[in-house]
């Protein structure tokens, strides 16, 4: 927490229609600066990082929350990632994860869309610059603005198809020399091994690699009037064989989870919240709100009880993986204990561990 407000005293910039500048402040290190402006080496292009906080009638900073904001930021493309897109989310999920007064994360996406007034919480990866190899880099990331197409992304088609100059003049930005990615499963595992809560607050469209990211977040919030998910890999030749698809078996059960991947069929957020995809459906205006009310919620509640309870939630299903994480933290607790530093301090002391105060629990 800082504690001068100097800093923080300008409200940040109105990154999505939904945002509530008054509710949050730009993380120093990681600001946002519009593709095709100046760039430094820690501008972020393609996601947005805020951290909540409190601001009085004239918005003068008070004191942060331990909530921070991470959203996509390519409203034009349905918010679709390349591999740029992925690197700027894993770093700042990755901060977020290892900043010590942080207890919950929001993932959304910024809008709505220039080009038509849509939204999207992801429609999963840019298949304009898919290889045989995975997603590509581009030479000059920042030059390479979302054009005006969606539906070069495969992931949600909602009418026009993309202009083929336009498809043609990012491929042409590819990087030929550097190899495809798919590192968008890291992105995942974060989430599903960060010791803290990760809230989906889903604004538009969830599909393809943005239908399994909401799946994997502990906890998932969506517009009424305009979420849209769905899982669109077997329409564009790719698979989630891993927590994408086993995971939503585990939340909507073996067969839906068939029908949503094999048919992949258009559902609402209404649906979504019935068939367990979701927790809440809410008001498109008061999304964001109920996503920082949930936040701030989990975030006021034990650290070391949230972090056990997610931990051992996962248990179940991420094998030796999962049992490994959760003993690491388990073995962290137990350092806490009155008992681990006597054995310590006995060993630095050179002496034999006097155990008798602690009692054979069973």
């Amino acid at each position: 927490m800082n504690a001068n407000p100097a800093p923080f005293r300008p409200l940040p910039h109105r990154v999505s229609e939904i945002f509530d500048p008054s509710q949050w402040r730009e993380v120093p290190g990681f600001l946002h600066t519009k593709a095709g402006g100046p760039l430094s080496q820690e501008a972020l292009t393609d996601v947005t990082y805020h951290r909540g906080c409190v601001r009085d009638g004239d918005g003068t900073w008070l004191r942060d929350l331990p909530v921070v904001r991470v959203a996509f930021n390519r409203p034009e493309v349905r918010n679709a990632f390349r591999p740029h897109t992925v690197d700027e989310l894993y770093r700042v999920l990755d901060h977020a994860r290892m900043s010590g007064d942080v207890g919950a994360v929001i993932l959304t996406g910024n809008g709505p869309s220039p080009r038509d007034g849509g939204w999207a919480f992801s429609s999963g990866g840019d298949q304009r610059i898919r290889g045989r190899d995975g997603y590509r880099y581009e030479r000059d990331q920042a030059s390479a603005a979302p054009e005006t197409t969606t539906a070069a992304t495969g992931d949600a088609d909602d009418g026009a198809y993309s202009h083929e100059a336009d498809v043609a003049a990012t491929q042409a930005r590819l990087d030929t020399a550097r190899a495809g990615r798919l590192h968008i499963l890291e992105v995942q595992r974060l989430i599903r091994t960060m010791p803290k809560a990760v809230i989906a607050a889903v604004p538009g469209w969830a599909a393809g690699g943005g239908h399994s990211l909401n799946v994997v977040c502990d906890l998932s919030l969506a517009s009424i009037e305009h979420a849209r998910f769905k899982q669109t890999d077997a329409d564009v030749g790719s698979f989630d064989a891993g927590y994408g698809s086993a995971l939503l078996a585990r939340q909507v059960g073996d067969k839906r989870a068939r029908e949503i991947f094999f048919l992949a069929r258009t559902y609402d957020a209404v649906t979504a919240e019935r068939w367990g995809v979701i927790n809440e459906a809410v008001p498109h205006a008061e999304l964001e709100e109920r996503a920082l009310e949930y936040a701030a919620t989990v975030a006021g509640k034990s650290p070391q009880a949230i972090r056990m309870l997610k931990l051992a939630f996962n248990l179940a299903d991420d094998g030796l993986a999962g049992q490994q994480v959760f003993a690491g933290e388990a073995t962290r607790l137990a350092y806490m204990t009155d008992e681990a530093v006597e054995g310590r301090d006995a060993f630095l002391q050179r002496r034999t561990p006097d155990w008798s105060p602690f009692p054979y629990y069973f």
